[in-house]
């Protein structure tokens, strides 16, 4: 037992020693930037500088999640009356370049309103912190996690440079995600695009180029087939089909699998889809879904199936809105 507490003792003591204080980890960082990306030393070491460590970051990151909530809590947060119309509204304003990006990506327009809903409920909370402090605080201040947000850091300062813009401007949530899509600085690089084609890829103001990447994120990320069904609810579903259910929410179930384990799909899925089994904790018991390659699409943006579920909900509820609504002002409607 004394071997065990000595042992125990020396590790933890070497774990203390190996531990990088922030100036190390920053050291590390420059030289980084410099060898691998072409920075100056004097560049990267000045833009740091300028970056404030933000208390409340690291208190928003580290507080106690809240208890987990079920779908029918979940759900209640983003389909209300005011997000669904918010959306209407949005697809109204918007009409031409959601049109253009559905005939470039096949993403429907009401899957790219949803997204932006969800995330920031059209533009309206993109988050309001400098990007530069975020990242900066931590990649080097957050150990659980100072790796992922240095290497976005590193991606952030790329894209500052090749947008030509200041690395102090642009804002974001606490967690560095970016703009009215919150994209992290690495999928901005790959997946943002000029959908306006003045020059710049702009998420915080140029409408288009937002529903533009989105729409990019969704098909190069996402891998969004066009045309395809998204989920649809499913009937019969009991405990003796749990192994279905945990074969998780990608893809990988075949609708004769699931007709021998006695599930009836209505209306039938596209011949050769592949299938999961997915299953929603309500206040009323417990509702299921089959998810496609579209539903996964979702995932991709965030892996929750909740998340997912949202989205999609709160996109057909938009576009059954918005049909209502343009036929009521068709010529002749009333």
């Amino acid at each position: 037992m004394r071997i065990a507490i000595l042992l125990t003792s020396l590790l933890t003591a070497c774990a203390i020693v190996q531990a990088k204080t922030p100036d190390q980890l920053r050291d590390e960082f420059i030289a980084e930037m410099v060898g691998k990306y072409g920075f100056s030393k004097e560049e990267v070491t000045r833009t740091l500088y300028q970056a404030q460590l933000r208390r409340p970051i690291l208190e928003a990151i580290s507080r106690p999640a809240e208890k987990t909530l079920n779908w029918t809590a979940y759900r209640n947060i983003f389909l209300t009356p005011s997000r669904i119309q918010g959306g209407v509204d949005y697809w109204r304003q918007h009409a031409a370049a959601l049109e253009r990006a559905e005939q470039t990506f096949g993403v429907p327009p009401q899957i790219i309103v949803a997204i932006l809903g969800v995330e920031t409920r059209y533009g309206a909370n993109t988050g309001g912190y400098r990007v530069l402090d975020a990242l900066h605080t931590l990649g080097f201040h957050y150990p659980k996690r100072g790796a992922f947000f240095r290497e976005q850091l590193s991606h952030f300062l790329r894209f500052a440079r090749e947008e030509d813009i200041p690395a102090t401007s642009p804002t974001g949530s606490y967690a560095g995600a970016m703009g009215v899509p919150q994209f992290m600085p690495d999928s901005f690089r790959v997946y943002a695009i000029d959908f306006d084609a003045d020059g710049r890829r702009d998420i915080w103001l140029s409408p288009e180029d937002v529903i533009g990447s989105v729409a990019n994120y969704f098909v190069k990320k996402g891998g969004w087939k066009r045309g395809a069904p998204v989920a649809q609810p499913i009937q019969g579903v009991t405990s003796k089909h749990q192994r279905l259910v945990d074969a998780g929410a990608r893809p990988s179930l075949s609708a004769s699998e699931l007709a021998a384990a006695g599930l009836a799909i209505d209306p039938p899925t596209p011949e050769g889809a592949k299938l999961s089994l997915l299953d929603f904790d309500t206040d009323d018991g417990t509702e299921y879904w089959v998810g496609m390659d579209n539903f996964y699409a979702i995932m991709r943006y965030n892996p929750r199936t909740k998340y997912a579920m949202a989205v999609y909900q709160l996109s057909e509820a938009i576009r059954e809105l918005h049909a209502q609504q343009q036929a009521a002002r068709a010529p002749g409607a009333g």
